[in-house]
Formats: structure tokens, sequence, C-alpha cells
């Protein structure tokens, strides 16, 4: 019995677990999932600093003052500041005590030691300490994706290392005797192996390490197939094995499953494309089949495989959702759900997306340049050019 697109992305995520956390240095986890809240241990910036060069004062009327020192970025005074004085002061440079103010250099005249100001007010061109961050103030929450921002924030933390989640290991298998790799020249009836080296990077863009990259080919045979998926699952978190999951006399991938202990959680997605999806699990490790069409396997795998991922390693699995304008009619299919591959665009009233070009689930190429999935329910007619359609955008 076919399931539904949600009830499959429900199953696949009730069974996936979180991989164990581990520390690693900050510049190693960009692109990591933070495992624990960071907060700050210390206010941020630790002290009163210029936002200027110019000339600390103490906030008054325009003044002559005589210039007693210097505080440089780094090499900060200890002098106290008195009344009739300053001190010429380069930005980021701690205010030296007594001050309250900056003037900039291009606001003052200096001649003989001695410096004219205007009128200052108390707090002008100061950065006060705590002003971005205060001591035990919580910055970033658990289960936030690394990014550049972030990386910069732990370091101005001092934080050397950070605790993020796992990184999931992800092997890749396709099956049939048709297909040579990339290079080799095709004899009659051969196709090139594509779908593994898809899959291999819609892994490593979801945060995957792939245990061999370009996928291993399988041949139709029986012992062949078993030996490769016991050494996959004995090697991964997340085995992905593409063709082979269907019923005919030379699709050897589901009888080897069952026999190395794999139970079978659905086969079978209302999706086109997509149709023959098949997932299931063995001791908290992840197998998903995914059909032998090119696009089909990409399409499943991102609506899947990758909410599986990024749970794996700590993230939330959201699954990227809105809505878009249809700038051409989408005609409906009456019994399977579909996804069709779009380029998006940003108009004045929101998103747009028309299909990129024929949506054959041999059609790689209409992959090209696709950024979101439109998605259209089952049923009669069409989504008509101008009505609003459910999109899943692509990462």
């Amino acid at each position: 019995m076919l399931i539904s697109i949600a009830e499959a992305r429900e199953r696949v995520l009730d069974e996936t677990p979180t991989l164990l956390p581990e520390g690693v240095p900050i510049e190693y986890a960009l692109g990591r999932v933070l495992a624990e809240d960071v907060t700050a241990a210390e206010d941020l910036p630790p002290f009163d600093s210029s936002a200027m060069d110019g000339f600390a004062v103490i906030a008054g009327p325009a003044a002559e003052l005589a210039v007693v020192g210097e505080s440089r970025a780094g090499h900060p005074t200890d002098r106290p500041l008195e009344p009739g004085e300053a001190i010429r002061i380069s930005t980021g440079a701690a205010i030296p005590p007594g001050a309250d103010a900056v003037v900039p250099i291009e606001r003052v005249e200096v001649q003989d030691g001695r410096v004219l100001v205007p009128v200052t007010e108390a707090g002008a061109n100061v950065r006060h300490s705590g002003e971005d961050l205060r001591r035990g103030e919580a910055v970033i929450a658990a289960g936030t994706e690394i990014g550049p921002a972030e990386v910069a924030m732990l370091a101005a933390l001092g934080k050397p290392a950070a605790r993020v989640g796992g990184v999931p290991r992800v092997a890749v298998l396709v099956t049939g005797d048709e297909l040579v790799a990339p290079g080799e020249p095709l004899a009659p009836g051969q196709i090139r192996n594509s779908n593994g080296y898809a899959i291999a990077a819609l892994a490593s863009r979801a945060g995957a390490r792939v245990t061999s990259r370009g996928a291993t080919i399988v041949r139709d045979d029986r012992a062949a197939t078993e030996a490769a998926l016991s050494e996959a699952l004995d090697s991964a978190d997340v085995v992905c094995v593409s063709g082979g999951v269907s019923v005919g006399p030379h699709d050897h991938v589901k009888p080897a499953l069952a026999a190395l202990g794999v139970e079978e959680r659905f086969w079978g997605v209302r999706l086109k494309p997509g149709k023959p999806t098949w997932f299931g699990v063995r001791d908290g490790k992840l197998v998903f089949g995914l059909p032998g069409n090119p696009v089909s396997a990409m399409v499943t795998f991102h609506l899947f495989a990758r909410p599986a991922l990024r749970r794996l390693a700590g993230a939330d699995p959201g699954d990227s959702r809105t809505t878009a304008i249809a700038d051409v009619a989408l005609p409906r299919a009456p019994e399977r759900d579909q996804v069709i591959r779009c380029r998006l665009t940003l108009q004045g009233d929101g998103w747009h997306v028309e299909p990129t070009k024929a949506q054959g689930s041999h059609v790689l190429s209409s992959m090209l340049a696709a950024q979101a999935f439109a998605l259209v329910d089952a049923g009669e007619g069409e989504i008509g050019a101008g009505e609003r359609v459910g999109i899943e955008l692509l990462g």
C-alpha cells in the first residue's frame, strides 16, 4: 500500500537517532551543528573602548585641553584623566579612567601639545562594556548550524572549541549490469553511473561523510548484492542503494536486505517521481532503497534521506517549505502527488516558480537550475497560472 510523502518522512524520522556529540576546534566547526547552548562567559566588549581615532575627554563645553598621554589598541593608559586634560586615543583602545567621551580627530585642532575640542556629550563615540553581550547571556542555541558568523562569535567569546553533533557516515551503492563509470566506453545497452555521484554529492552537501566517492557499482547478482550491502552496513550509519528494489528476477536488493536482518518500514510512496522508494532499519542504522531513475533518486533522497542526515547530525530536519505563485499551469496527477523541478524567482508579490523543462523521471537535465520542488497534490484538474503552490526549497 502506498503511503503519503508526509507519512514516509515521519516513519524515517521516527527511526532516526542523534549521533553522539564531539568537541572540535572552532576552525573545523564550520557546517557542523552545535550540541549545546553557548552563553557569554564575559561581557562583550570586555571594556569601554573608543569608536574613533581622536581624543578621550571629560564631556563638557568647548575647551582647550592639555594632551597628557595616549591610549592605543592593546596598550591602554592607566593614567586617570583630570579636568582640563585630553588623552590621544585610537579606535578600539580602552577609554582612560575618568574619561567619558571621545572627540574624533577631524573635529579638533592640535597645536603645541594642546587640543581645541568642541562641545561634547557624555558617551559620544564610546563603545560601552557589555554593549554587545552581557556575561551569562544566551548567545547561540543548541541545534544551530555553525556558519561564519557563529565561528566569529565563538572566537570573540574566547571559546577555542565547540561541542558539535556527529558526522553521519553514508555508504552509496548503485545496482545494475548496465552501469559503467564515467570515462569508460559504453557497450550496447549500457549507461553511465550518474546516480552514484548524484547521491554522494547530495549526502556531502547535507553534511555527511561519504565512505566511497562515486558509489560502489553492484552487479545484478544475489551474492554480490548481499556482500556489498553487508559491508556497507558495517561501515556506515546510513546506506543509500539506488535501483534493484522492485520485484523482478534481477532485483536482489530487498531479499538481500531481509537476509541481513534489515527490517522494512515502508515500500512505495504516493509520489511522482519516486513511487518505488524503500526504507528499513537494522540496529539503529538506516537503509534507503532509492529508485533507479536519475531524477527519482535525487528527489527521494532530498525528501527522505536528507532530513534523516540532519537529525543524525543534531540539526532540525525542517523541510524548508513555503508557497510560491505558479507562472504556468501545473497539471495534477490523479493518484500521486507530484514533485516538479522548478526555477525560483523573487518578484514584487513574492516567490514565483516555473518548471525547468520536461519532467520525466529519466530527464536528468531537468535538475539543472532547479532551486525548488513544487509540490502538486494528487487530484483532478490543475493548479492554474497565478495560483499559489506549495514548494520545498533546495539547499
